[in-house]
């Protein structure tokens, strides 16, 4: 027989007393069991969440009137007031005033009438175009000035300057003026490297080819971009870009001077930076102070491929080999011929096989030759600066396709072009000049640096 534990026969004993109970008084234990359920709900009801119901909230509707001005008054306020109307184009070579004053949305018979006769006026639409013109008219389109920005006469490669030619309505009647301004130039850096050549690598960084052009002719005495530009080269440069009055200019290839450049070739590093000496003569030189210009330009072209060297060839006329005292440019017939040093010109004019050449004596014993031209641009006994046009390439005399013939000679005798120019001096700087230049490298250094981090982030980040 099993022994219960002292609990069990707690339990047992209560059980039996419970039984007994409601055996004997039924009625008061189900009197008991109501009551404490009704306590049970009293305590579930002290627990149960004391927000109301939202449904059975009582609602109320507010109305209010809200007072607006009248929208007639309005309309007649704004019909008070002055408006100005803004707008801008370019003109075309194919423009009248009429048409180009349509585009404007400019209408005003008087103003075009002005635009056609008045001697300043007229200049708006004389010569070339790609004049950029801004009109401010009322709102019936009647013109209250307009304004016109354009080169400047006689631009240099580099421009400076810029035309703006304004038409303005003083006390009720149109006035028209017409200045030089100067550009504003903002600098911009840049780098790449040489995977194939210059120009396409300054293309891939997004740099124009008249800033390709510079760096070019300022390491041209350093590195002969056509044989010695080795793939992987790199460069960095600071160079401008212009505007007029906030405007970028479309005339021109809206680019100034190359401010600073460094080219590595070969791990070979070369620097430059523009600086001007005491007389404001404007030059490259190196960041150490020596001089990147010389006395002679490494080309009488901006840029362009050497279809025939300084060396034996096979003549292409009398189909010979024959030493080829001169260097052939290949170049298309128009491109501009520019003189490699000062100097005066000997003789211009028609020379038997040569075609339209040019002689410039530069000295003593030192003459150059641009020979093939179509066209000539200066005249005998002139006096010519370095850099400055004197013809246009062609293929005048004996010339099997366009080109520009290009001798160097000393004591009459030709010599090998891009060595001369590579031996030729530069300019030297007193001592003054090249402190000042530099303390002003330093910053030059530095955006150069930071234009090469600039591109090597560029490159982490592709």
């Amino acid at each position: 027989m099993k022994s219960l534990t002292p609990l069990e026969v707690a339990w047992a004993y209560a059980a039996a007393h419970a039984a007994s109970f409601a055996s004997r008084y039924p009625k008061t234990l189900a009197a008991s069991v109501s009551l404490g359920l009704a306590g049970f709900a009293a305590t579930a009801f002290g627990v149960a969440p004391l927000v109301p119901d939202a449904s059975a909230l009582p609602k109320h509707t507010i109305t209010q009137s809200v007072a607006t001005d009248d929208v007639q008054a309005q309309l007649d306020t704004l019909a008070g007031q002055d408006i100005d109307l803004f707008r801008s184009d370019v003109t075309r070579t194919s423009d009248t005033v009429d048409s180009l004053l349509a585009r404007l949305n400019v209408t005003d018979a008087a103003a075009a009438t002005f635009l056609r006769t008045d001697p300043v006026a007229r200049k708006l639409l004389e010569g070339r175009g790609s004049k950029r013109v801004q009109v401010r008219t009322d709102a019936a389109g009647k013109l209250e000035e307009l304004v016109a920005r354009y080169a400047a006469p006689g631009s240099d490669k580099i421009p400076t300057q810029f035309t703006r030619l304004r038409v303005k309505r003083v006390a009720g009647k149109l006035v028209a003026s017409v200045v030089l301004a100067p550009l504003s130039a903002q600098p911009v850096l840049a780098s790449g490297t040489v995977r194939s050549s210059l120009f396409g690598a300054t293309d891939e960084a997004g740099i124009p080819d008249p800033v390709a052009t510079q760096i070019a002719e300022i390491f041209g005495t350093d590195i002969d971009f056509r044989h010695d530009l080795h793939k992987g080269a790199t460069f960095s440069i600071v160079y401008e870009a212009l505007s007029a009055d906030g405007e970028p200019i479309n005339w021109a290839p809206g680019v100034g001077r190359v401010i600073a450049a460094q080219f590595v070739n070969k791990n070979q590093t070369y620097s430059a930076m523009w600086f001007k000496d005491g007389d404001g003569k404007g030059n490259y030189f190196g960041l150490d102070g020596q001089s990147k210009e010389r006395s002679f330009l490494s080309s009488p072209l901006e840029f362009s491929r050497v279809t025939s060297g300084f060396a034996m060839r096979l003549n292409p006329i009398l189909k010979i080999w024959k030493q080829h005292k001169g260097v052939d440019y290949g170049a298309p017939i128009g491109t501009p011929v520019r003189v490699i040093g000062d100097g005066v010109v000997e003789f211009a004019g028609w020379q038997n096989g040569y075609g339209n050449v040019i002689h410039i004596k530069h000295s003593k014993d030192v003459e150059t030759v641009y020979a093939h031209l179509s066209r000539i641009d200066v005249a005998t006994g002139e006096k010519v600066d370095q850099g400055s046009t004197i013809g246009a390439v062609g293929m005048t005399g004996w010339a099997t396709g366009p080109h520009l013939h290009f001798e160097f000679k000393v004591d009459g005798e030709q010599q090998d072009p891009l060595l001369v120019a590579r031996n030729s001096e530069g300019a030297v700087l007193t001592p003054a000049a090249k402190a000042r230049l530099t303390e002003l490298s330093a910053i030059d250094r530095t955006q150069l640096r930071v234009a090469q981090t600039l591109a090597h982030a560029q490159v982490l980040g592709e």
